[in-house]
């Protein structure tokens, strides 16, 4: 086969010319530049890689919980130890509280993705909000209200960052995903990117697996 870029003869197998590395036959209908762009709800949520994920997510933050209470605990209690200004057991008395509290804290988040519910809704508002922290640092918030099937309204809030916010357009069917409480778009036949619903991240709308967390990319 000849190369119609530099003219030199190469294998009939090859793809690409050996020598200038142009291609050597037009790509297929069925190359991945063709391939149609996905609509409808994913039935790739069903892979067991979610529910893993999920489970470590949970594991992980029981596990974090535990490591700040435990620094907490001794931290007061070396502070009553040595310290002036508190001494044990009321400096360990505090650490004991501040600790409970990081595992309080862990176990709603825990409890909160066990009671999530899967269920479908609209975008039904868009707004850009500005602000200014305690710092006295100006930021912006991108507001997503999404609406259920049941009119309840819910609100995705991101500060400084657009890019859930020129992802969703209003009239967007989407579908919030229990556990993972993240948002699947229906139409995704004009998009260039996918969110993954497991970690967040963004990728290109040909990649199948998220690269960061293995999970299957919902299209």
């Amino acid at each position: 086969m000849q190369c119609p870029h530099c003219g030199e003869t190469c294998p009939e197998n090859e793809h690409f010319c050996t020598f200038c590395g142009g291609r050597l036959k037009p790509e297929s209908p069925t190359s991945s530049k063709f391939k149609a762009r996905p609509v409808g709800f994913s039935s790739r949520i069903n892979d067991p890689a979610f529910a893993r994920y999920v489970r470590h997510t949970n594991l992980w933050s029981a596990i974090f919980a535990g490591m700040l209470a435990v620094a907490a605990i001794i931290g007061f209690t070396i502070a009553g130890e040595v310290g002036s200004e508190m001494e044990n057991p009321e400096s360990m008395f505090i650490g004991l509280g501040i600790g409970g509290m990081f595992l309080v804290i862990a176990l709603l988040q825990i409890m909160g993705r066990k009671k999530s519910r899967t269920w479908d809704g609209t975008v039904v508002n868009k707004e850009i909000n500005y602000g200014r922290d305690k710092n006295g640092r100006d930021y912006t918030e991108y507001v997503v209200v999404v609406e259920d099937e049941r009119g309840k309204k819910y609100c995705s809030i991101v500060k400084d960052d657009d890019t859930r916010y020129n992802y969703f357009q209003i009239g967007d069917r989407l579908r919030h995903h229990a556990g993972l409480n993240s948002y699947e778009k229906y139409d995704k036949s004009q998009d260039s990117v996918i969110f993954c619903n497991a970690c967040g991240d963004i990728w290109d709308i040909e990649e199948d697996v998220c690269p960061r967390c293995k999970c299957p990319l919902l299209k």
